[in-house]
């Protein structure tokens, strides 16, 4: 096999890579969309946007089997799609169409699909944390084997749910792996600004699990290092703490303007680009020509707007379902 060259874990084939890239391009089209209608008022609410962060997604989730679980951030379209979300559901919650995940009442920040593993993505600041390792310590207690990756933001692991959920995770040996999206700033503050150590993964050692660095935006060291970190949890050996740097194109939500940073940053983040990085890796393999990425690409496009086509032609929650699903 062609792959074999690339040092890769044994489930993926040269066949999943090809999906993957596919994967990246939804991601990216899908945000891409989000943006745009927003921006025309289409959307209303909120919305957080993972551009440019599409590689610590995708390859994090193609190392982890289908019982396996994730738990999400406010900025988690990437997480929902690489966890076989339907992007047809996902639009059309962003349009506010009762075809939607939440029936169109939830928005960005509340898509769950709980039987594809994934358990949702969350709007409070490492809400998340708490959420996997209770999943995790289920897992353990019923002997079910499955594993839970839980991604936050660099601005989480500044919360007291972090330190609380890791060193919990530590002493019981729970099967989580932390997975930190360093995309150097929590809203408008820098990292660098906000945390006095150069590497969040640095703080494993105090809670006596291992902690990784990982360039975010390469998709192959992304699912080797995932994938020894699953395993090791999968065996019962406790979980790892993971930094992927990267970076988000976009504001830290609509209404940012990005003012806080320079152009010359965002151009060298830009030159950095996963996907490019990954099709440069993967024709240099021989897993695909370029007009076969080029066809990836578009079947990807194609499938966010057929999406978008769904979402605007499905029809508003009625009003007799305006307390529907709401508990008191």
């Amino acid at each position: 096999m062609k792959v074999q060259k690339l040092e890769l874990p044994n489930m993926i084939t040269e066949d999943k890579l090809k999906d993957l890239y596919k994967e990246m391009w939804m991601i990216r089209y899908f945000d891409e969309k989000v943006d745009q209608f927003f921006a025309k008022g289409m959307i209303h609410g909120t919305t957080h946007l993972c551009v440019g962060q599409e590689a610590s997604a995708a390859g994090s989730i193609a190392v982890i089997g289908r019982k396996d679980k994730i738990v999400s951030t406010h900025r988690g379209h990437g997480h929902c799609i690489s966890k076989e979300g339907d992007v047809n559901k996902m639009m059309a919650e962003l349009f506010g169409r009762e075809t939607g995940y939440c029936k169109g009442k939830g928005g960005s920040m509340h898509i769950a699909d709980v039987e594809k593993g994934n358990l949702g993505a969350n709007g409070i600041v490492g809400g998340g944390l708490p959420l996997a390792v209770g999943a995790a310590l289920t897992s353990k207690m019923k002997k079910e084997n499955y594993v839970v990756l839980c991604f936050f933001g660099d601005g989480a692991s500044n919360e007291g749910s972090f330190h609380e959920s890791v060193n919990l995770a530590a002493i019981w040996d729970l099967p989580v792996v932390f997975i930190c999206e360093n995309n150097q700033y929590g809203m408008s503050g820098p990292v660098k600004d906000m945390t006095r150590i150069e590497n969040i993964a640095d703080r494993a050692g105090a809670y006596g699990i291992p902690g990784k660095v990982v360039d975010g935006n390469d998709m192959i060291e992304i699912m080797n290092t995932v994938n020894e970190a699953v395993e090791k949890a999968r065996d019962g050996a406790g979980p790892t703490l993971i930094e992927m740097k990267t970076y988000r194109w976009k504001g830290h939500s609509k209404s940012d303007a990005k003012k806080y940073r320079t152009r010359e940053e965002e151009l060298e983040w830009r030159a950095k680009d996963g996907i490019k990085r990954f099709k440069e890796t993967l024709i240099h393999a021989e897993v695909f020509t370029e007009e076969e990425a080029k066809q990836l690409q578009d079947e990807a496009y194609q499938t966010i707007e057929e999406a978008v086509k769904f979402a605007e032609n499905s029809p508003e929650p009625s009003m007799d379902s305006l307390l529907e699903d709401v508990y008191a």
